[in-house]
C-alpha cells in the first residue's frame, strides 16, 4: 500500500497535469472559434463560385471538354492526405491515417502507381513507417498549422499541373470534416478530374450572354475553383483538429478530477488508518505501564 507521502506526491502531479490540460483546452477552444470564423467568412464565397461554375457549364456541352474534367483510365493516383503536425487531439490523426491506408490498399489492388502529398507531420511519419515504398511528393507541413490561401493556391496549382501533364490520372483528398464540435469525420473527396455537375433547372433556364465566351470564362474559373476548394478543405481540417483537441483536453481534465477524487479518498483512508494505529499504540503502551 502506498505511503501518505507517495499519495500526496501523486495528487500534486495530477493537479499539475490538470492545469496543463485545462490551459491547452482553452487555447484549442480559442483557435477553434477563430477557425470557425474563417470558415464562415470564406465558405459563402466558395459556394457562390461553385454556383457560377455550374451555371456556366449549363450553357453548352462543349465547355465540359476542359482537360481538367476529362476522365482517364486510372493507372497513376495522387492522394493529398491532411493531418495535424502535433498530437494530443484524440482520434483526429488516427482516423485520417486509417482511411489513407485503406485507400492505398484499394489502389494497390488495382495495380496503380501511388503518390502521396502529405499535409501534416503525423500522416507523413505514418506513411514513412508503414509503407516506405510509397512515393511522397515533397512535404507540406506548413499548411497544417495555419492554412493560407496563397500557399494553398500553390499546392492546388502543382496538383493541377500534374494532372494536365498526365503525371497522374486522378487526385483525391483525405481529411477530417468538422461535423460539429464533438464529431470529426474522416472523408475522401475527388479533387481532379473536376466532377461538378451542371446546374440543370427545368423551370428556369436564363439565357446568359457571355463575353469573351463560356469556354474562355470556364477555363479561367476552373483553376480558381480548385484553389478555393483546396483552401476550404484545409480550413475545415484545421477547425476539426482544434475541435478534436478541445474535446480531448476536456476529457483529460475530467479524468484528472476523477483520479483526484479517488486519490483524496485513498489519502483520507490511509491517514485515518495511520491515526488509528498510532492511537492503538498509545493505548497499548499505557496499558503495559499499569
Amino acid at each position: 500500500m502506498p505511503s501518505l507521502k507517495e499519495i500526496k506526491s501523486r495528487i500534486a502531479s495530477v493537479k499539475s497535469t490538470q492545469k496543463i490540460t485545462s490551459a491547452m483546452k482553452m487555447v484549442a477552444s480559442a483557435k477553434l472559434r477563430k477557425a470557425q470564423y474563417n470558415i464562415d467568412a470564406f465558405f459563402p464565397y466558395q459556394e457562390l463560385l461553385l454556383n457560377i461554375v455550374k451555371q456556366i457549364m449549363d450553357l453548352g456541352e462543349s465547355i465540359q471538354n476542359s482537360p481538367l474534367t476529362k476522365q482517364h483510365e486510372i493507372k497513376q493516383i495522387s492522394i493529398v492526405a491532411i493531418s495535424s503536425n502535433s498530437s494530443l487531439c484524440g482520434a483526429f490523426n488516427s482516423g485520417a491515417i486509417k482511411l489513407l491506408k485503406e485507400t492505398i490498399e484499394y489502389y494497390k489492388g488495382k495495380d496503380c502507381k501511388i503518390t502521396v502529398y502529405p499535409v501534416g507531420k503525423k500522416i507523413e511519419e505514418a506513411i514513412k513507417k508503414s509503407d516506405p515504398g510509397i512515393n511522397i511528393a515533397g512535404t507540406f507541413t506548413h499548411l497544417a498549422d495555419k492554412p493560407e490561401y496563397s500557399t494553398a493556391s500553390n499546392l492546388a496549382d502543382i496538383l493541377t499541373s500534374s494532372f494536365i501533364q498526365r503525371h497522374t490520372d486522378r487526385i483525391d483528398i483525405i481529411y477530417n470534416h468538422l461535423k460539429n464540435a464533438a464529431v470529426q469525420i474522416p472523408t475522401t473527396e475527388q479533387f481532379l478530374p473536376i466532377a461538378v455537375q451542371p446546374e440543370r433547372n427545368s423551370t428556369v433556364h436564363p439565357d446568359y450572354i457571355t463575353e469573351p465566351g463560356p469556354e474562355t470564362i470556364i477555363n479561367k474559373l476552373y483553376p480558381k475553383y480548385l484553389r478555393t476548394k483546396l483552401y476550404a478543405i484545409l480550413l475545415d481540417s484545421s477547425a476539426a483538429e482544434h475541435a478534436a483537441r478541445t474535446m480531448a483536453m476536456q476529457i483529460a481534465t475530467d479524468n484528472a478530477d476523477d483520479i483526484l477524487a479517488e486519490l483524496n479518498t485513498q489519502f483520507n483512508k490511509q491517514r485515518q488508518q495511520s491515526i488509528t494505529s498510532e492511537l492503538l499504540d498509545i493505548v497499548g503502551g499505557s496499558e503495559a505501564l499499569k
